[in-house]
């Protein structure tokens, strides 16, 4: 509306400056008057010559046809020239308003149809997460519409539910409402980790003057975010706005603190001349090193996702479980996180045994977060059996059996499964 409004005045300053203009009225040059006039001098001439006798009657009766004839092809030539005048007068007169106003018409008209007057700044977006949102030149109608014609079909769509709460911040300009703040919420049951929904509610919390816990939230997710995460900068740079503002003190992140050194190169090259088992050792003091800083930052959420890492990649399953566990009471960790752990979990199982309770609870929160996953699907069926739920055992191994591909390796041995439980 705001954009029409001063066309409208443009318009209307470029008409108060340009009135007098097309009032003006431009002086007409009467050429034909003049020719006429130096005519009639010369047939005055003519008629003294002729009464002086200096001139013949023949002679001035030609002269005088002659002027008459010159007279009346002025004539026509001044009829031609007025008309000719009369339109170049009128292109004189009406172009320089016309394009006065043309041109900034035809620049608001380009203005409105490429770009974004009505368009608030996005601050998270192009982040590249998981669920990434729209571009700065997003539409943020758009975006609306699409989230709630989603909604409308799945009301628990958490993807959905943060797009609805980013649009509808971006709608009142970086302002956190109500309604974005319920959206927000719902999508973070359901996705605890996502970091699209974990800022929003940080910046909700900075809005509100809870500066402290906008600062905690987002210190959490810079801890687990990737080191690479494109949106770490903007993430830092809002931390140490709203410290400042605030008057807090931030520590430095742990982050680097708990990372495993990076080897140098002689390091390295030193590490290929050792043998597998001593190469091995290194690494295994390395990790061991990392969790003894741990246990002095025990809050360092990232560092007990690495030592979960390293544990699984050195085969210490158990370990592993235990460092993700860790990790999960300082913030609950996402269904990646989950299947890596629950694979922890079921790495340590004996052939034929049942997973253990621990395991049980991990497998069923990534089968909430992913109702397809093959993991969750096939051990949790085995703990269903093992305690007598053979119809649930059986529902899951069937949908795991509609899953794999005809040339599945384990499928001769889940289908023998499914026919001993009944199926």
């Amino acid at each position: 509306m705001l954009e029409f409004l001063l066309a409208l005045l443009t318009t209307a300053t470029v008409a108060a400056l340009l009135w007098p203009l097309l009032r003006m009225r431009l002086p007409v040059r009467d050429r034909l008057s003049g020719e006429l006039a130096i005519y009639r001098d010369q047939l005055a001439e003519l008629e003294r010559e002729r009464e002086a006798g200096t001139l013949g009657p023949a002679e001035a009766a030609a002269a005088r046809t002659e002027i008459e004839r010159r007279m009346l092809a002025a004539g026509d030539a001044a009829a031609s020239g007025a008309k000719a005048a009369r339109s170049s007068d009128a292109v004189q007169k009406w172009l320089p308003p016309a394009l006065s106003l043309f041109v900034p018409l035809l620049a608001l008209g380009l203005y409105l149809q490429t770009g974004r007057p009505g368009l608030p700044a996005a601050p998270f977006a192009e982040r590249g997460t998981e669920h990434p949102a729209p571009s700065r030149q997003m539409d943020v109608a758009g975006l609306l519409a699409e989230a709630r014609a989603r909604l409308a079909q799945d009301p628990n769509d958490a993807d959905a539910l943060a797009a609805l709460g980013e649009g509808l911040t971006l709608e009142a300009g970086g302002t956190v409402t109500q309604p974005a703040l319920e959206a927000l919420q719902r999508a973070l049951r359901a996705r605890p980790d996502d970091a699209r929904i974990l800022y929003y509610l940080g910046l909700h919390e900075a809005q509100s003057g809870d500066s402290k816990a906008a600062i905690a939230r987002w210190r959490d997710l810079e801890a687990s975010s990737p080191p690479d995460a494109p949106w770490l900068p903007m993430l830092r740079a809002e931390i140490a706005r709203v410290a400042k503002a605030a008057g807090i003190e931030v520590p430095p992140t742990q982050t680097t603190q708990s990372t495993m050194p990076t080897p140098s190169r002689e390091q390295q090259e030193a590490m290929a001349q050792l043998t597998p088992e001593q190469r091995q050792q290194t690494i295994r003091t390395m990790v061991e090193g990392l969790a003894a800083r741990l246990a002095d930052a025990p809050q360092d959420r990232a560092g007990w996702l690495r030592l979960a890492n390293a544990w699984k990649v050195l085969g210490e399953n158990a370990n592993a479980a235990d460092a993700y566990a860790r990790a999960d009471t300082l913030a609950p960790v996402d269904a990646r996180i989950l299947a890596d752990w629950a694979e922890a979990h079921v790495r340590q199982l004996a052939p034929g045994a049942v997973p253990s309770p621990q395991a049980v609870a991990v497998l069923e929160r990534l089968e909430k977060a992913e109702p397809r996953n093959a993991l969750a699907l096939f051990y949790l069926g085995v703990a269903a059996e093992a305690a007598g739920n053979k119809p649930a055992a059986l529902q899951r191994w069937k949908t795991l059996l509609a899953l794999l591909p005809a040339d599945a390796p384990i499928r001769g041995m889940l289908e023998e499964r499914i026919k001993a439980a009944g199926g």
